[in-house]
C-alpha cells in the first residue's frame, strides 16, 4: 500500500514539474525530485501508457538521442479549469442574449472587480516588486501556478504555468485582454507590462515581462 501511495506521489510530482518548467529529460526530473533516473524512466513509461506524457527526441553529438518529456492535453486537463463548461455556456448565453456589447460590459465588470479584490491585498506594498510578489501569490491561489523569474536588474517575468480559465478564454479572447489591463492597473505607472508568452497563441504558458521605468 505504501509503495502504491509513493508511486502516485512521484507521478503527481513529475506532472507538476513538467507543467511548471516545460519539457524535461529523465535526468532533469531525477535531479529535481531526488529519485534515481531508472525509477523516473519507469514512471515515464507508466505515464506514457496512461497517455499523460509524450516526448520528442533531440540528437546529441555523442550517444543516443535524448528524450524530452512534455504533457499531453489529457494531462493538462488534470489541472484546475474553473467550471469550464459552465463558464463557456454562460459566455455563449450572454453573447446570444445581449450581443458582443453586452459581453464587453460583463468583462468590464469582472475586470474592475478583479482590480478591487487584488488592490485590497496590495495596499501595504512598498514598491512595484512587492506588488508583483503579492500578485503572483494571489494568482497561484487561483490556480494559475504563477512564479516570478528575475530576468535582469529591474526586469521580472511573471510566468503563469497554467490557465485556470483557459476554456473560457478560448471562447472569449476579451478575457485575456482584460488580464493584461488588470496587471497594468495594479502594478502602476512606474513599470511597463508586456505579455511575451500566451497559451492561446500556442505557448506553453502565459508570461508577462515587467520592467521598471526608473
Amino acid at each position: 500500500m505504501n509503495d502504491a501511495i509513493e508511486r502516485v506521489r512521484v507521478k503527481n510530482q513529475i506532472l507538476s514539474v513538467i507543467k511548471m518548467h516545460g519539457s524535461q529529460t529523465a535526468v532533469d526530473l531525477a535531479v529535481k525530485l531526488q529519485v534515481s533516473p531508472m525509477a523516473i524512466r519507469q514512471h515515464m513509461q507508466t505515464l506514457q501508457d496512461e497517455q499523460l506524457v509524450t516526448y520528442s527526441e533531440q540528437k546529441q553529438a555523442v550517444g543516443r538521442p535524448v528524450k524530452f518529456w512534455q504533457l499531453t492535453e489529457k494531462a493538462n486537463a488534470l489541472f484546475p479549469n474553473h467550471h469550464a463548461d459552465l463558464v463557456v455556456k454562460l459566455i455563449e448565453g450572454v453573447r446570444k442574449v445581449f450581443g458582443e456589447a453586452g459581453l464587453k460590459v460583463l468583462i468590464g465588470e469582472r475586470t474592475q472587480a478583479q482590480i478591487q479584490t487584488y488592490s485590497a491585498q496590495m495596499q501595504h506594498a512598498q514598491n512595484w516588486r512587492e506588488r508583483v510578489a503579492i500578485l503572483t501569490q494571489l494568482r497561484t491561489q487561483e490556480g494559475y501556478m504563477a512564479e516570478i523569474i528575475e530576468e535582469s536588474p529591474g526586469v521580472l517575468l511573471l510566468a503563469e504555468n497554467h490557465c485556470s480559465i483557459c476554456a473560457a478564454a478560448q471562447s472569449c479572447s476579451q478575457l485575456c485582454s482584460s488580464e493584461l489591463q488588470v496587471f497594468e492597473t495594479l502594478l502602476g505607472s512606474d513599470v511597463n507590462v508586456e505579455r511575451v508568452e500566451h497559451i492561446l497563441s500556442g505557448d506553453r504558458r502565459c508570461a508577462y515581462r515587467i520592467s521598471s521605468c526608473n
